[in-house]
């Protein structure tokens, strides 16, 4: 009776954990990942070259009021670009060992 118990548990777990490739689909699926972050690097660009526009503009005839929407907008784009993290952060723990072995090596 253990015997049957014990063969009909192990038949009903070998149901409940199905492989995934049983469900999957006929067509291969396409690459979705690599469209947004090739639109994510062009719309970071296109933003670094607004900023890089707006360093080079003459702001000394501007008025007060056009001033201060193009502090907006630098603040906004610089925000926008913190948030999507494109650039590589080190820790400072990580520069001290980094530093510490090319003392030694070197």
């Amino acid at each position: 009776m253990k015997k049957l118990a014990v063969c009909a548990m192990a038949i009903l777990m070998l149901f409940a954990f199905s492989p995934v490739q049983l469900n999957a689909a006929t067509e291969p699926a396409l690459l979705a990942t690599a469209a947004p972050v090739a639109i994510a690097r062009i719309e970071s660009s296109q933003l670094i070259e607004r900023l890089d526009e707006i360093k080079e503009m003459d702001r000394s005839s501007l008025n007060y009021s056009q001033k201060k929407e193009l502090r907006k907008e630098v603040r906004s784009i610089k925000s926008e670009l913190k948030q999507r993290g494109d650039g590589i952060y080190i820790s400072v723990g990580a520069a001290l060992i980094i530093i510490i072995l090319l003392i030694i090596l070197l």
